[in-house]
Parts: structure tokens; sequence; C-alpha cells
């Protein structure tokens, strides 16, 4: 892995609701092509750092970087096209639409066109064969005709990522891709995260210990808006404060 300039920076930001921290003095440091988990008991704060990095959100103080650049004023559709791209915990698709075209609607999209275009979609053939490279990466390229709401859950959450990756990003920003899944969907998406591992960076908040030991080079604990640890999957099951606050003794 490439240990240069940082993907990703989080300096020292805050950020409050009421007297909640969401994050109370948080840093955090990706590199190039790492896939780094972020964990910690419901109300940490992970969601919020996400969307503070994709700039739903704005840090009361602190900034954050992202391949050298201070984007911390940056709005969401600069971040995007800048290579930062996120998911969601509820899939965000077009149910209705088939599985070629969520995918080359999100290529449009980043691409600047309007969705008004959608109906000459399957008429273009430089962009259905974007999709259909996309969909080979993400393992869907045999249901690419079928409409998403016929998909299963863990088959949905593959689409999401593909749409992710329809822009190409550098960054991707995950919450809880594993959420609602049963073993076997949650297997298939670990093993198409792991075909993305070193191509793309990932920030992943994730819940499932199994993912995430399975996944991931480094792991960050958050308790209350802090980190309270940092380190290899091996460091965080072997740190007692982490079993303490999180893992119990069960990892």
């Amino acid at each position: 892995m490439n240990s240069g300039i940082p993907i990703l920076e989080v300096n020292r930001i805050t950020k409050s609701f009421g007297a909640v921290r969401a994050a109370d003095d948080l840093s955090l440091r990706l590199i190039p092509g790492e896939c780094h988990a972020l964990i910690g008991p419901n109300g940490a704060g992970k969601t919020s750092l996400i969307a503070q990095i994709s700039g739903v959100l704005s840090p009361d103080s602190g900034n954050i970087s992202f391949l050298g650049h201070d984007i911390t004023s940056w709005p969401i559709w600069r971040r995007s096209q800048a290579g930062i791209a996120r998911s969601f915990q509820i899939a965000s698709i077009f149910p209705e639409f088939t599985v070629s075209e969520n995918v080359a609607l999100s290529i449009q999209a980043h691409n600047g066109h309007s969705f008004r275009f959608f109906k000459n979609v399957q008429y273009e053939d430089r962009l259905a064969a974007l999709a259909h490279s996309i969909l080979c990466q993400t393992g869907l390229e045999i249901k690419e005709n079928m409409r998403a709401v016929n998909l299963s859950h863990g088959e949905q959450r593959q689409l999401e990522l593909a749409m992710t990756l329809a822009g190409l990003p550098s960054l991707l920003l995950l919450d809880e891709p594993m959420a609602g899944m049963g073993a076997m969907d949650s297997q298939r998406v670990i093993a198409l995260l792991r075909k993305l591992k070193g191509r793309v960076s990932i920030l992943l908040v994730e819940h499932d210990m199994d993912a995430v030991f399975a996944l991931a080079d480094r792991i960050t604990v958050m308790v209350y808006g802090k980190i309270i640890a940092s380190g290899t999957p091996q460091e965080i099951k072997n740190n007692p404060d982490v079993r303490a606050a999180y893992l119990g003794q069960a990892v």
C-alpha cells in the first residue's frame, strides 16, 4: 500500500447535536488502497462521521482533507466529482428500472446528464457497455435485464455498490453494507469488497464483526464521538479497552 499522501485525513473535528457530541476532537487517516473499518456501539458517531466526510453535515470545528486538498467547505457534488462515493444503510436504487438502467443512470448523473434522458439509455451502446463492465465487477451481469425490485436484499446492496462505482471513485464510504443480510448475501458482498480492495480506498462502517475482520486492513473504534483505539485487526481483538467497550469477550 502507498504510504505517501493520505487519501483522507480528518483533523480534530468536533460535531455536536445539542448536548450530544457526535465527534469529539476526532482525527482519522486513510492511506490509498486500504480498507479501514470504523466500528463502535450505536450512537458512537460513525454515521455522523461518514456524513461529514461526504458533505451531508459540516463539522463545528476542525477540517477534512482529500488527497491533500482541504474539502471541509466543499458541497456534496464537488466531493462526488472529486472521487468520494457513499452508500447508505438503506439501499438507494430505482426499483422499477432494470439493473443495467440503474447503473447507466448513475453513469449519466456523474457525467452531468439529467435523469430525463433515461428512455435513451438502452439505445446508447457506449453507456450500456460501461454499465455492463461495472456489473461484471460486482457479479450482477447475469441479472442486468432484471428489474431491481426483483433482486434479493443482498443483490440490491450489490447493485447500490455498482451504482457508486459508476463515478469511478477513489474513496468509498460504506455505511453498514451488510445490514439486514443473511449469511449467504453477506458472504457475497464480502467477496465483492475483497475484489475492490487495493483498487479503491474503503471506509467501512459495519456491525458484522466477521465481515470487519475479514476485510479490514486497519480498524478504528469509536465510543461517544471519541476514538478509543486504532490498529490492525489483531491489535483490536487483543485490546482490553475495546473488549470492555464494544467487542465483549466473544472475539
